[in-house]
């Protein structure tokens, strides 16, 4: 009997933080993970500590915001691997600050990465998660897709079109047999926030970090039955979000903006 094939993953901002995290916990579980980012120096370190672990990492160059590199990337790691059982779409950037005064241009490639890169990789992949049995694609969502947020104004409101795209195409590529699912931390103690200050980290604090987040999205790659059967499409990490996300459930919208209002400090 030929033993069965090794799961693959394709994981955007693979070089660092939470994609870094996520790609060494799949490649210790035995995958082969194609790992992509601009950052080919974090690549290069990424590799090296793959070589201790049972799975394969594979390296490559990858501007999310390209749809024509991500296709290629997606189209020649499944070239070499045969298959595609998930891709995470985890590439993105956070501004901070009062809306008006963090430069449009900025907050313009705020908004290409963190949602036309979603867009790309969800296209990139599409046939070849369609082609393999059991596949789900992931996208990191955000706490701040549960409510507006000051002072992340512009990224809250990316992580809201993630939230919508990953519902609708749940319902859409189910008669594809493709999951698709969203992973919502609140801020992770990564490269990312290290320069972030605005009135929920003040009031909340910074908990979570790049494990918490990658073992979540295991998770979501491989839900309990119970999950699974209640067809969960959104998967909160830490105590925090899952409290926030709860009370917005059930609070009155003016209940759950002063909520917002109150820990922005505004």
């Amino acid at each position: 009997m030929s033993a069965r094939p090794a799961r693959t993953v394709v994981i955007t901002g693979a070089a660092a933080g939470i994609g870094r995290r996520t790609a060494l916990t799949l490649a210790g579980n035995g995958w082969t993970v194609g790992a992509f980012d601009l950052d080919e120096t974090g690549l290069a370190t990424l590799a090296d500590e793959a070589g201790r672990l049972p799975g394969r990492i594979l390296t490559g160059h990858l501007d999310v915001t390209d749809a024509a590199e991500f296709a290629e990337r997606v189209d020649g790691f499944v070239a070499e691997t045969g298959r595609l059982d998930a891709i995470v779409n985890n590439a993105g950037i956070l501004l901070a600050g009062r809306f008006e005064e963090i430069d449009v241009a900025k907050q313009h490639r705020e908004i290409d990465i963190n949602t036309k890169g979603v867009v790309n990789g969800l296209h990139a992949a599409f046939a070849h998660l369609k082609a393999t049995p059991g596949s789900v694609a992931v996208n990191l969502a955000s706490a701040s897709a549960i409510y507006g947020q000051a002072e992340i104004a512009n990224y809250s409101a990316t992580k809201f079109f993630v939230r919508g795209l990953t519902e609708a195409l749940d319902i859409e590529w189910k008669r594809h047999g493709i999951r698709v699912a969203a992973i919502w931390p609140l801020y992770v103690q990564t490269a990312m926030t290290d320069d972030i200050k605005t009135g929920t980290t003040d009031r909340l604090g910074i908990k979570l970090g790049p494990q918490d987040v990658a073992d979540a999205i295991v998770g979501a790659i491989d839900p309990p039955l119970p999950r699974r059967l209640a067809k969960q499409v959104h998967f909160t990490v830490g105590a925090q979000t899952r409290a926030m996300a709860l009370g917005s459930r059930f609070s009155p919208a003016w209940l759950t903006r002063a909520v917002n209002k109150n820990l922005a400090g505004h």
